[in-house]
């Protein structure tokens, strides 16, 4: 009788990043559209994750984007990054509006000594299809975002990471007594864990089993942010 087996694959560092900074990416694309950020006329549709997935055709926020996984990628090999966290904040009073918070946890041993791990690609794959769907479902129960809106990235690093001149020491943007709903997570087994948060300013009713009614921990790092902020448009 035959039997089914799971291919699994090898994962390194340097693979674990690029697939977590590329996540992230298209992440914060479908961030930015389903939050109403953009206008929606100016995001374009390709599949990635075996899902619909859409993409900004605005050129500042690509380059934007597309330095910033540069970025990213570049800390996680190094086993530097903590936490990175995405910001929407009113445009006219600059107020923050919600923090999505992608927490990291990274294998030591891969960072030191150089080890690989096991998990299959399509298991990796599934994981992250679970948040793509949920970041794309919560319009349904986050506050509609009524207002002209910007955005902007933190990044959690170690005290002793090295900072492009193009990042400067920031405030945590934080947003007093807010609600939270915790996402699914993912790992590749060298990122151990990457799990995702969304903090809101405004009380709404939602199934209270996806309430997470733990704080953001503070962590002992530097805060950074990129200087060049995006101009928003009207949310849809």
């Amino acid at each position: 009788m035959s039997s089914k087996t799971t291919t699994k694959d090898i994962i390194t560092l340097r693979g674990s990043s690029a697939i977590v900074s590329e996540f992230f990416g298209y992440a914060a694309n479908s961030i930015l559209y389903n939050r109403g950020v953009y206008p929606e006329e100016s995001f374009v549709k390709v599949k990635k994750y075996g899902l619909p997935m859409l993409l900004t055709e605005d050129e500042n926020v690509k380059c934007f984007l597309t330095n910033l996984t540069t970025q990213l990628s570049e800390w996680l090999e190094a086993g530097k990054l903590q936490r990175i966290v995405l910001v929407i904040m009113s445009k006219s009073t600059g107020e923050v509006l919600e923090r999505w918070n992608f927490s990291i946890e990274t294998d030591k041993e891969a960072v030191e000594k150089g080890v690989s791990r096991e998990k299959s690609d399509k298991e990796i794959m599934r994981e992250i299809q679970a948040i793509m769907r949920q970041i794309a479902s919560s319009i349904t129960y986050l506050p509609c975002l009524d207002e002209q809106c910007v955005f902007d990235v933190l990044a959690y690093t170690d005290n002793d990471v090295e900072v492009p001149f193009t990042w400067i020491e920031s405030d945590p943007k934080l947003i007093a007594n807010p609600q939270m709903v915790k996402l699914h997570a993912f790992d590749t087994k060298v990122i151990t864990y990457c799990s995702v948060a969304i903090c809101f300013t405004k009380y709404i009713l939602i199934c209270t089993e996806l309430i997470c009614v733990t704080f953001c921990r503070y962590i002992k790092s530097i805060h950074w942010c990129l200087t060049r902020m995006t101009n928003g448009t009207k949310n849809r």
